[in-house]
């Protein structure tokens, strides 16, 4: 019998902005200070190596989702342009990463929200925040779009004013552009990356967008194209207002950069701004465990549809009780090292698959570019994100062979 379908509710702008609230929460509030300590001056080299490596994933994303209009992304991408095992092992360091991913923005959520606050009050908020988003979520794809439609244009407000209060600061010394010895860009262009990924519940949601052929491959450069002006403009603000140590030094940046009468409106608007990169992450990790399940690669219970709502209801409910574990124990900079990692690796497979179709030179910078800003990461990120791997392949190995 076959599974039954998820509604297509979602347009052109509502795609574009659970891009955007994918990828501006994440990046601008928690992505530039370890970078900035990571590469110094060279923040903004790091910054435009990250966006090359992601618009290649983004285009062979987008010419994949539209060849394969289902839920699941690079997973389903994956099985059918390179084999099952490939498929499987882009799903599983999907959903390993970002769930990760949704642990860190859960955390940064609570930083923000409540910077005093210790336990375990502080793991209570952070189980709380899980628990609301899913909620979010479980009532229907088109209230998360809704929701995420408005917590972008918030987002995008407190930015302006702290772009404009910052451009009317004093200057923090320093050279603007560098480039330092070793690998300090690429490390810090593999932790940007984190900050870029959200294009990837674009293609998760292949199920639930109105005509996907057409729809995802504008949605996705649109909202990676916003982004990338967005990070541009507020990295070169933080560098002259700041200068690189300052930036790489502090835990809010944005925050420290502007006026001190502003600086509690910035810190509501990360708060609400990882609010709403973490409905967005809940929604496409939850996708491609649907997916997952459908093929029996993941319990198949939790492929079941809501008949009322139309969303994997079970899956979401999972992942949000495996995020909402993860934020009362998890280190908010490993978090995010391990998830560029795993989803990386998640995009290589995406390259690679699209050098199955015609025009494989961008899929192959992609896929080189991948390979090379992984292993660039912090070696603990890189360890845990081959032990992850290692784990999911050999269960795989287990499974076949009891096939």
């Amino acid at each position: 019998m076959r599974p039954a379908p998820l509604a297509r509710r979602l347009g052109l702008a509502d795609a574009v902005f659970l891009g955007l609230g994918s990828m501006i929460g994440a990046g601008v509030f928690a992505a530039f200070a370890p970078a900035a300590r990571a590469a110094g001056a060279g923040l903004l080299i790091a910054l435009v190596v990250a966006a090359v490596v992601a618009y290649c994933n983004a285009m062979s994303s987008a010419r994949l989702a539209a060849i394969h209009p289902e839920s699941g992304g690079t997973y389903v991408y994956g099985r059918e342009r390179l084999g099952e095992f490939w498929g499987y092992l882009a799903g599983w360091g999907f959903v390993t990463g970002k769930t990760a991913s949704c642990a860190a923005m859960t955390l940064t959520v609570v930083a923000y929200a409540a910077p005093g606050l210790g336990q375990p009050w502080r793991s209570a908020l952070a189980v709380a925040v899980v628990a609301a988003l899913t909620a979010v979520n479980y009532f229907g794809v088109h209230r998360s779009a809704l929701a995420t439609r408005v917590i972008v244009s918030c987002t995008l407000l407190v930015l302006t004013a702290a772009g404009v209060a910052m451009a009317a600061g004093p200057s923090g010394g320093g050279p603007l552009v560098a480039w330092p010895g070793g690998g300090g860009v690429l490390e810090a262009a593999g932790l940007l990356f984190f900050a870029f990924a959200g294009y990837a519940r674009l293609a998760t949601l292949g199920e639930e967008v109105r005509d996907p052929a057409r729809t995802i491959p504008r949605a996705i450069p649109l909202a990676l194209g916003i982004t990338l002006v967005v990070y541009a403009a507020l990295a070169v603000l933080l560098l002259v207002r700041l200068g690189p140590a300052a930036l790489a030094a502090s835990p809010d940046p944005i925050a420290a950069a502007v006026p001190g009468w502003l600086a509690p409106v910035v810190r509501v608007g990360a708060a609400v701004a990882a609010l709403g990169s973490l409905l967005a992450l809940i929604l496409g990790v939850s996708r491609t465990t649907l997916a997952m399940s459908r093929d029996g690669h993941l319990p198949r219970f939790l492929a079941a549809v809501h008949p009322r709502y139309q969303v994997p209801h079970r899956a979401e409910l999972a992942v949000g009780v495996v995020v909402a574990v993860l934020a009362a124990s998890i280190d908010l900079r490993s978090a995010i090292g391990f998830s560029s990692f795993a989803v990386l690796t998640y995009y290589a497979v995406a390259n690679a698959a699209a050098l199955t179709l015609p025009g494989k030179a961008r899929a192959a910078l992609g896929l080189a570019g991948c390979v090379v800003l992984a292993f660039s990461l912090p070696l603990p990120s890189v360890l845990a994100g081959c032990a992850a791997l290692l784990l999911g392949a050999s269960a795989y190995g287990v499974r076949r062979i009891r096939r």
